[in-house]
């Protein structure tokens, strides 16, 4: 019988999909599995009993990933589970940007009293007027699941499309449309560009990589879209920027307190997977890596352990060892077996930085004493049997 326990609300559509073998439980300290949103794990006591916790969304900041790989907790998250929600958001900033929508609807609520709204509409409607996006151009910064959706909409609505990313997959440039433009240099999407949106992840390398100097780049009366993280684009430098008449329109799906008071921005509360559908998505995607993790050891879409795929166990036994990325650690584990006679049917180790996993099927189930060996091992940070 697993345990696994929600610190979210999760859509039932992914907990349904648990075996019946699996029970939910209120307390996370005898879990074996964690599901999580948005709740901040950064402080919790991590229970010895907790091996997996399945992120229902793309975003792990909320998680301290090198904390649970060190006790051996593999973090999953769902990349692409949310993509079309966020998709359309993006869409929706682009249209309301590009014609003041939002202008023109408070202009009617404010006029609603007025018997002669529809005449007065005739003269006012003209300083709501904007332009269309069709045969315009847009910059996508990040092909992943989101961008190359974005990119391949905005294409079939017709804009000329740049994409950019150094770090693109083989299955990610295969979905693009042939008629997004895949570019090698971000300064051609800077300096060319119409609309700028951004689909990258957090890291050293991004964090404010919409700054001063990038804004000065850009074209006079762009437009900027950020639905992926807050601080990817710096504040200061953008209000600056606004102000001036460079930006033309800043959309972002975070509101904080510069954002929220910024001249002509479009601040949305961070709706962009805030759908039925991404969210049910996003949680029957968690549960389902969570449950092939539990039964398999098998991982996919993990954040801070390498992916790694042995199928279904069909041997005498299924090991998984979660250790450091270190020399001779395999012909460490493999000795053991060795010296305690037991014959190895198969076997993989992948490696992510500093972390590596090996999972191994046995022709022997293991004695207690193999495994005190194994766990022994310097840089060895959890042994488990799977099956």
């Amino acid at each position: 019988m697993k345990k696994i326990h929600c610190l979210n609300n999760i859509s039932k559509c992914g907990t349904d999909r648990l075996p019946q073998d699996y029970v939910m439980t209120d307390s996370v300290g005898e879990a074996e599995g964690v599901l999580v949103r948005s709740a901040n794990m950064h402080e919790m006591q991590l229970p010895e009993s907790l091996l997996a916790v399945a992120r229902a969304g793309a975003g792990v900041n909320n998680i301290p990933l090198d904390a649970c790989a060190q006790e051996g907790i593999v973090v999953f998250n769902t990349p692409g589970a949310n993509a079309n929600g966020v998709k359309e958001m993006v869409l929706a900033g682009m249209l309301i940007a590009s014609r003041d929508l939002i202008g023109g609807i408070e202009w009617c609520r404010s006029n609603a009293d007025d018997e002669n709204i529809a005449k007065a509409t005739e003269k006012s409607k003209k300083a709501f007027a904007g332009c269309e996006i069709k045969g315009k151009k847009l910059g996508v910064i990040g092909l992943g699941a989101i961008g190359a959706e974005v990119a391949n909409a905005a294409a079939a609505l017709g804009m000329e499309v740049y994409g950019y990313d150094p770090y693109i997959s083989v299955n990610a440039a295969w979905m693009l449309n042939r008629d997004v433009k895949h570019i090698t240099s971000v300064d051609k999407i800077y300096q060319e560009c119409d609309y700028i949106t951004i689909h990258v992840p957090l890291l050293d390398a991004t964090r404010g990589m919409i700054n001063k100097e990038k804004l000065d780049e850009m074209k006079e009366g762009v437009v900027v879209l950020n639905f992926a993280r807050d601080v990817l684009v710096d504040e200061d430098a953008m209000a600056q920027a606004l102000e001036s008449g460079k930006v033309h329109r800043y959309v972002t799906d975070f509101p904080n307190p510069k954002s929220a008071h910024m001249k002509n921005t479009i601040v949305i509360p961070h709706l962009g997977a805030s759908t039925e559908e991404s969210e049910d998505n996003c949680a029957k995607m968690a549960v389902k890596e969570l449950v092939d993790y539990l039964e398999n050891g098998n991982i996919k879409n993990s954040v801070n352990y390498p992916n790694c795929d042995m199928g279904v166990c069909q041997a005498a036994s299924r090991v998984a060892v979660l250790h450091m990325n270190i020399p001779n650690m395999i012909g460490q584990i493999t000795g053991i077996l060795a010296e305690q006679g037991v014959n190895i049917s198969d076997m993989t180790n992948k490696s992510r930085d500093k972390y590596a996993y090996t999972l191994l099927d046995l022709e022997n189930v293991l004695e207690p004493i193999t495994l005190q060996k194994l766990n022994a091992i310097k840089g060895v940070l959890r042994v488990r049997v799977v099956r």
